[in-house]
């Protein structure tokens, strides 16, 4: 008798997610700059698989970092959500507000003067590709800190200057790994990719990684509004 083994596939943290029914709307993602389904709009003010998602983030848990020689320089491709903004960063202001005790208005040289953190990660992109990138810049957690957020603070909204808009839990906001970052491999942020600040964190898809960021606000509740791709059906939370 013939015996016929069947190799089942070990299936990832997201495809588990999406065949388990807990990303209900997992299959609405279309990309990090190309829209899918603009007419469905985000009902729920809380995202429903939030939970189950933060329960398979530890939010301080490092993530593996890669060495300067596995760099990916050509393969951040760039992908905008109208244009690309040119701010005068002398006249830059980074504005962080909403339920915390010591509102900050923030110039460049504010920002540059807080320990430069530098890290080599893969930046995952919901359209299918990825690539190893060194950011560099200030930790979010240490802004947050210094903006002294209320206890009963949740989320995170970010703003750009764009007009593009995200938001974030407040755990993986202050994972020590999530930066407001101002350099790219070493040199100066290009404009196309987000200067002169951005967020970079390699426990979030791309699409929740804001460019141009002008404002992080500190909420305990989401609106009806949670994020421009995530109110036309992209996942919310988007961890890896």
């Amino acid at each position: 008798m013939n015996i016929i083994r069947v190799n089942h596939p070990q299936l990832t943290r997201r495809q588990f997610l999406n065949v388990s029914g807990i990303s209900s709307i997992g299959f609405l993602l279309g990309g990090c700059g190309t829209p899918l389904f603009e007419d469905v709009v985000g009902k729920l003010s809380e995202p429903l698989n939030q939970k189950v998602e933060a329960l398979l983030l530890n939010p301080q848990k490092p993530v593996p970092e890669f060495s300067i020689s596995e760099i990916q320089p050509e393969a951040l491709l760039v992908n905008s959500f109208r244009y690309n903004p040119i701010i005068d960063q002398a006249k830059y202001r980074l504005i962080v507000d909403g339920e915390v005790k010591n509102p900050l208005n923030l110039s460049m040289a504010d920002i540059q003067a807080l320990p430069l953190t530098s890290m080599i990660i893969r930046h995952v992109c919901v359209e299918g590709w990825a690539a190893i990138v060194q950011w560099a810049g200030v930790r979010l957690q240490e802004i947050i800190a210094l903006a002294q957020p209320q206890s009963n603070v949740k989320y995170v909204y970010f703003k750009s200057a764009d007009g593009y808009y995200s938001s974030w839990d407040i755990a993986s906001a202050s994972h020590p790994q999530t930066l407001l970052a101002y350099q790219k491999n070493g040199e100066t942020l290009p404009v196309e990719n987000g200067a002169p600040l951005r967020l970079a964190s390699p426990v979030k898809l791309g699409y929740k990684q804001s460019k141009w960021v002008t404002q992080v606000t500190l909420v305990s509740q989401l609106s009806l509004f949670k994020g421009y791709w995530e109110d036309q059906g992209y996942e919310w939370f988007a961890g890896l």
